[in-house]
């Protein structure tokens, strides 16, 4: 047997991330078994399904690199295979036309809730079988009367639910447009799904559509349902939470192998390991390991893998994901350090290509303002005189390159009589406008003469205009 699973999303909105993991673990255990991974649009529901939202699925899909073997498959291409099987029902007496009112169900409904009983139809057009002709009705699936349905699910083990505490469920709408569960088993049938893995909120789903697949003659797949996804504080992911598309993920510059890793340790693991290759994901993940509890998403442990693969990634590839970050922020790149350099230079200091963009914009602008802590502790008054030794130092320079810089501040010290720091940070104030920057040396090489000259001397007037006003005082 070849192993098919298959990823469904309704494009009613974007890729979250609660799909995208069971995305991940229906791709990783198709890969593991050396099967098929199947991309299916769910987008039946015409109201709500939009062509925006079916191309953020495939944005996402891409942008993970989850790579569909067959489809995108959808089923409004499929309409008439939906009847056709509606009609078979139909006439092998699994399916019934009901023409029950809206009121007469809700008045049903109301009377049952009262009585405490669980709100389901109770068979009044199977048993009465009205001949109202092509007066509106929806279509209706004979649920089987007694027994059970068991589910041996490769994750939460056996399930057992009675065939009395499901009602008949609608198939087709009056409209003649087919319900998810029908749609659901019929591509899954003929598209020979082997493994159903899905969220645990279809769980109620699946004995209908065992009901149904068996009406059908169809041969039951595997089932595997992953539970939820919470947020730190213990309620279900949403958007209070933070991020939860997964392109905002990417916009936010999460690199997707940190994602799909923190996923897959979402509800899984393999010992203590933390970080996974792709590889070692396919060699190693298996869907029965997945925990039955929901698993809680926690930002922090996100950015820290974010952060490895940020130090572990080739700075090419780096700076060519970082380009985006530093157009949105309107640096121009093109006269400058090589980006390449400035990612070498800031790898271990970003959590986020966010963050790198935002800490490296100096090497290519001036900035406009200090940064008001970091000016008041390092452009005192006294730093006037390093600062001015430096300048001077380093305007003698012939070969702008970080070690010949480093010897400058290494020598203007040693003139000074003072410790390194009180030169080099009241100088990386002044290059950088704030206190923090790779080493010295790299900062001021990257930055490049010209403009570590003009900067400092924008430090010397703020240094002497603070002066000034002390005098004043």
């Amino acid at each position: 047997m070849t192993v098919r699973t298959r990823f469904a999303p309704s494009p009613t909105g974007y890729l979250h991330v609660g799909g995208a993991r069971t995305a991940l673990f229906s791709w990783l255990y198709a890969r593991k078994m050396d099967g098929k991974f199947v991309l299916r649009i769910e987008d039946t529901d015409l109201e709500r399904s939009t062509p925006e939202s079916v191309q953020a699925i495939l944005d996402g899909m891409n942008w993970l690199d989850l790579t569909h073997d067959e489809g995108p498959f959808y089923q409004t291409h499929r309409f008439d295979r939906y009847k056709e099987v509606t009609q078979q029902l139909l006439d092998n007496n699994q399916a019934y036309r009901c023409y029950c009112s809206k009121e007469r169900l809700d008045r049903l409904r109301e009377s049952q809730m009262a009585a405490k009983q669980k709100p389901r139809y109770d068979g009044h057009c199977l048993r009465n079988k009205p001949d109202a002709g092509d007066a509106p009705h929806v279509i209706r699936f004979r649920n089987p009367e007694g027994g059970s349905v068991i589910i041996d699910d490769m994750v939460r083990g056996r399930v057992s639910i009675s065939n009395d505490e499901l009602d008949d469920l609608i198939i087709a709408r009056t409209d003649g447009s087919p319900t998810y569960n029908l749609t659901v088993v019929v591509d899954d049938m003929d598209m020979g799904i082997t493994h159903v893995i899905r969220g645990d909120d279809h769980l109620n789903n699946t004995p209908r559509q065992i009901n149904i697949l068996r009406a059908l003659g169809g041969e039951l797949p595997n089932y595997a349902h992953v539970p939820m996804i919470l947020g730190d504080d213990g309620a279900r992911l949403s958007k209070r939470h933070g991020a939860v598309s997964v392109m905002q993920y990417r916009d936010d510059g999460i690199l997707p192998q940190a994602l799909l890793n923190y996923l897959v340790r979402l509800g899984w693991s393999y010992g203590d390991q933390e970080i996974f290759s792709e590889q070692e994901m396919i060699d190693l993940f298996d869907i029965k390991d997945v925990n039955k509890a929901p698993s809680a998403f926690s930002t922090e442990k996100l950015l820290w893998l974010n952060q490895h693969y940020i130090k572990e990634s080739d700075p090419a590839e780096l700076a060519n994901l970082l380009q985006p970050f530093m157009d949105k922020l309107g640096v121009d790149t093109s006269s400058g350090p090589a980006l390449k350099e400035v990612v070498i230079a800031q790898q271990e200091r970003a959590n986020t290509l966010v963050e790198m963009a935002d800490i490296s914009a100096f090497f290519y602008q001036d900035y406009e303002n200090f940064d008001e802590k970091a000016a008041k502790k390092n452009l005192k008054i006294a730093a006037g005189e390093p600062l001015r030794k430096i300048r001077e130092a380093l305007d003698a320079v012939q070969e702008w390159k970080g070690e010949a810089l480093h010897q400058c501040v290494h020598d203007v010290s040693e003139a000074l009589e003072l410790k390194m720091g009180k030169v080099a940070q009241p100088l990386r104030v002044a290059v950088v406008g704030r206190a923090a920057s790779p080493s010295i040396d790299v900062t001021l090489e990257l930055v490049g003469k010209d403009a570590c000259l003009r900067r400092i001397d924008k430090a010397l007037a703020y240094i002497d205009a603070r002066a000034a006003q002390q005098e004043q005082a």
